[in-house]
């Protein structure tokens, strides 16, 4: 009768120990994964950067040259320049004009407020 008090009053006490220890192996990884949260933005441009540098890799295989495939995105950068910068100047002259012809129509309620 003492021995199976004693091997039941065991028993409870190893299901205590294994439910402690499984309650402290979640708790560190909790902790753990607590301390390792990523930055969405981050995460983007990362992912971001790996892909430009996939992209640069496969160029070069078909290029045959790191070289040739930098002269090939050179090119196609500097064509995507001079494409850019008459739209971006177009843009930065229209918000300008906008801005002028706000002010002028907040000065000509003010005029017409008073």
């Amino acid at each position: 009768m003492i021995g199976g008090r004693v091997e039941q009053e065991q028993s409870a006490l190893d299901a205590l120990h294994k439910a402690d220890l499984r309650e402290a192996y979640e708790r560190g990884r909790r902790d753990e994964r607590a301390g390792r949260k990523r930055h969405p933005l981050l995460m983007t441009i990362v992912f971001l950067l790996a892909a430009v540098g996939a992209a640069l890799l496969a160029m070069a295989a078909v290029n045959g040259s790191f070289m040739r495939a930098g002269d090939v995105v050179d090119q196609q950068l500097n064509v995507a320049a001079e494409r850019a910068a008459p739209a971006a100047r177009n843009a930065a002259g229209d918000a300008g004009q906008s801005l002028r012809d706000a002010g002028r129509s907040i000065g000509n309620r003010a005029e017409t407020a008073r």
